[in-house]
C-alpha cells in the first residue's frame, strides 16, 4: 500500500525501543547471486595519496539488450571507488578534473577542516579542467559518508549525472555481523537510447519536486538486487540515498530492521514507526537486520511512495543452515566527540525562512512573461544565494551553541544541510532533543523544523537545500565560525 508524503515526513519522529547486547557466529556465507560486490577500490599512488579521476565513463543501468549509459563519475564509475579506512588514519586523495567543467570533491557530514570540505566559492576554488586538487586529514569521526562535486551552479548535474562516491570511516571495533551490504540508492532520467536526458536546467523542474527519475538503482543496477545468504544470518546495512531530488520510503518486509546510525553518527539503536525510513536525498542509514531463521525465505527492501507501485529494492533470500540464534543487536557506542548536552539557554538563535518555487496552484504568467531566470527562484530570509558570493546568514563565536529554526513557508518537503557540524533535531514541543544527530533535516511543507549544534568547527561552512536543482537556483547561504 503506497505511503502518503505526510505520514513518510511524521516518521521522522521515530519511537525507541533499546536492546541488549550481541554475539554469534561468523560462518562463511553462501555465494552472491547477483548482488554486486562494492564499488572497486581506488588506485593509490607512489607517494601515498589515492587517486580520483574525473571523467567520462559508460555503465549498464538497464537491463540488457538496452545501451549502456554515459555517465560522469569519479575513476569514470557510478558510485565512484569505494574509500574506506580505519578512525584515525589519514585520509589523502589527489583529485584529478579530466571533464570539462570545473569539480570538487566535497565530504558530505564529514566535521572536517574548513579547507578541504570543498565547496566552491566559499571554502577553496574550483578545480579546472585539466588541472589537480589534493585533500589531506583525519576524519574526526567513524561513519558512513560521501563525496561528490560541489561547483555552483553545475552541482545537479554532475551529481545527476553520476559524480558521487561512498566515503566509510570503521569503528575501531565495527559491530559484529555476518554480511555487510552497500546500498546506494539513486534514480534516472533516460531518453529512448538509454541516455541521461540533458534537462538539468529545466526551470519548472526546480520549481516543483525537482528532477527525479523512474528508473530507480541500487548500485547502479536496475533494482531489485537479489543474493542467497544463510538462514538467521545477521547483516550490515549501509544505506545512502544519492538521488538529486526523490524522497525516498524505503520499507523493510521480513525482518525487524534496527537502526544503529544516521548520517555518519550513532543513535541509540530503535525500530522505526511502520519498519519504514523516510530518506531524503544525500541522507544514510546504518541498520542492522536479521534474516528469517527457515531456509526458503526472505527479507526485503522495498521503495514505496504515493502514485507509484510498490518497488523491491533489494531482496535477501535465505538458504542452506541456520546459523545459531544471536543476542537482540545493541546500538553503537556513542561518539564522544559530541557534546552531552546543549546549552539551549545560552544558544544564539535565528529563524532561516524557506521560500519560492510553485505555490499551489501554480501562478498564472502571461505567454510574453519570460520564466524566472534560475538563480531566482528559492530564497532563505529573502536571499537567493549565487554561489555563496553574497554576506552570511549569521557568525558565531567557535564554541557557542547554535539554535536554527527552519520554517518552510513553500509548498513542497525540504531537506536543508548543516556543513561541517552535527545537528541535535529539537522536539517540536519543548527543549528537548531527539536521541540521534543528523547532518540534514526533512522539513514538511507549512512546518517548522529546530535544531541545534556547538559550532565547534572554525570557517565559512554551507547551509543549502539537498534537493539541488533548488540548490542552484537559490536555497543555499551560509555562516561563519570564527
Amino acid at each position: 500500500m503506497p505511503f502518503h508524503r505526510r505520514a513518510v515526513l511524521g516518521l521522522l519522529s521515530a519511537t525507541i525501543w533499546p536492546s541488549r547486547a550481541l554475539g554469534g557466529d561468523r560462518a562463511p556465507a553462501l555465494p552472491k547471486q547477483n548482488l554486486p560486490a562494492s564499488p572497486a577500490a581506488p588506485s593509490l599512488a607512489a607517494d601515498g595519496f589515492t587517486v580520483l579521476e574525473a571523467k567520462q565513463g559508460a555503465i549498464r543501468l538497464a537491463p540488457d539488450p538496452a545501451r549502456e549509459t554515459a555517465i560522469w563519475g569519479y575513476d569514470g564509475q557510478v558510485p565512484g571507488p569505494l574509500l574506506r579506512l580505519k578512525k584515525g588514519t589519514e585520509l589523502k586523495v589527489r583529485l584529478v578534473n579530466k571533464l570539462d567543467q570545473p569539480v570538487t570533491l566535497s565530504w558530505q557530514g564529514v566535521r572536517g577542516p574548513n579547507a578541504m570540505d570543498g565547496v566552491a566559492g566559499l571554502t577553496q576554488a574550483p578545480v579546472k579542467p585539466g588541472e589537480s586538487f589534493e585533500t589531506g586529514f583525519t576524519p574526526p569521526d567513524s561513519g558512513m559518508f560521501w563525496y561528490h562535486s560541489h561547483v555552483w551552479p553545475h552541482t545537479a548535474e554532475q551529481t545527476g549525472r553520476g559524480l558521487y562516491g561512498v566515503l566509510i570511516v570503521d569503528e575501531p571495533e565495527p559491530p559484529p555481523s555476518d554480511e555487510e551490504v552497500l546500498i546506494v540508492l539513486d534514480d534516472w532520467s533516460l531518453d529512448a537510447q538509454t541516455q541521461i536526458k540533458g534537462d538539468f536546467g529545466d526551470v519548472e523542474q526546480a520549481r516543483h519536486g525537482g528532477r527525479t527519475g523512474p528508473l530507480i538503482t541500487v548500485n547502479s543496477h536496475a533494482a531489485p538486487l537479489v543474493s542467497s545468504m544463510r538462514p538467521g544470518s545477521r547483516v550490515r546495512l549501509r544505506l545512502l540515498n544519492a538521488c538529486n531530488a526523490r524522497i525516498l520510503a524505503v520499507t523493510f518486509a521480513g525482518t525487524h530492521p534496527q537502526v544503529q546510525a544516521i548520517d555518519g553518527q550513532p543513535c541509540e539503536i530503535f525500530e522505526p514507526v511502520r519498519q519504514t525510513l523516510p530518506v531524503g536525498p544525500g541522507a544514510r542509514f546504518d541498520v542492522m537486520i536479521d534474516l528469517p531463521s527457515e531456509a526458503g525465505k526472505e527479507a526485503s527492501l522495498i521503495s514505496r511512495w504515493e502514485g507509484e507501485p510498490d518497488q523491491p529494492l533489494l531482496v535477501l533470500k535465505t538458504e542452506g543452515e541456520p546459523r545459531k540464534p544471536r543476542e537482540p543487536a545493541a546500538g553503537l557506542p556513542a561518539n564522544p566527540a559530541l557534546p552531552a548536552a546543549i546549552p539551549l539557554e545560552r544558544a544564539f538563535k535565528m529563524d532561516l525562512v524557506i521560500d519560492g518555487g510553485a505555490k499551489p496552484p501554480p501562478p498564472a504568467r502571461a505567454a510574453s512573461e519570460p520564466a524566472p531566470g534560475p538563480a531566482k527562484l528559492w530564497t532563505i530570509n529573502g536571499v537567493a544565494s549565487d554561489g555563496f558570493s553574497g554576506k552570511p546568514l549569521f557568525r558565531v563565536k567557535r564554541g557557542g551553541a547554535v539554535s536554527l529554526a527552519f520554517i518552510n513557508k513553500s509548498a513542497f518537503p525540504q531537506q536543508m544541510q548543516v556543513r561541517g557540524h552535527a545537528l541535535r533535531l529539537l522536539h517540536d514541543l519543548d527543549d528537548g532533543w531527539e536521541p540521534y544527530w543528523r547532518d540534514a533535516v526533512l522539513v514538511a511543507p507549512g512546518r517548522t523544523k529546530h535544531v541545534a549544534f556547538i559550532a565547534d568547527n572554525p570557517g565559512k561552512w554551507a547551509i543549502e537545500s539537498l534537493v539541488l536543482e533548488r540548490q542552484v537556483t537559490g536555497l543555499a547561504g551560509w555562516f561563519e565560525v570564527g
